[in-house]
């Protein structure tokens, strides 16, 4: 499965026994890279110095916050300040406010599950191949979350 926002690929998940599991894989990414942009995120003070590549990872570990120890101190050490923790209430409220993103997959979705998930990440857009026996159930919760889905008709994941 692949998520994406204006034509650029937020998350991609693959090679997963289960669809669902797969578009929670995908949908860590998606929310890793919305929460980027929150205002804690985009305010950490970092240290003169301190490299582009390593001020991205700095990003995306203060934004999944499970640290040891040791990484702890390393991570604090980039900054003038220690910065205060991005809460899960706080990552919630700001997921919230995803909007307009793309679901697609290379196979059908063969139940709503998937769809509940990717209702929490601002999905508007879901396109698939159909042929679930499940599909009117799948429709119901696009339906039900106002996704707009498209049957492509086309299955590009074969055994």
């Amino acid at each position: 499965v692949g998520f994406a926002k204006d034509g650029m690929m937020v998350g991609v998940g693959a090679g997963q026994q289960s669809r669902v599991d797969c578009v929670k894989l995908a949908g860590r990414k998606v929310a890793t890279w919305y929460l980027r942009q929150h205002p804690k995120v985009l305010a950490l003070p970092f240290r003169a110095g301190v490299k582009r590549q390593d001020r991205v990872n700095a990003r995306v570990r203060y934004i999944e916050g499970d640290f040891t120890a040791e990484e702890k101190t390393r991570w604090e050490a980039m900054f003038t300040e220690v910065p205060q923790v991005l809460t899960d209430a706080e990552k919630d409220a700001f997921l919230k406010g995803s909007t307009g993103i793309s679901l697609s997959s290379d196979a059908f979705f063969p139940f709503r599950d998937s769809i509940d998930h990717a209702s929490k990440l601002g999905v508007s857009f879901v396109a698939q191949p159909g042929g679930s026996v499940q599909d009117d159930q799948v429709t119901e919760a696009c339906n039900e979350y106002g996704m707009a889905m498209a049957f492509t008709g086309v299955r590009l994941f074969h055994h």
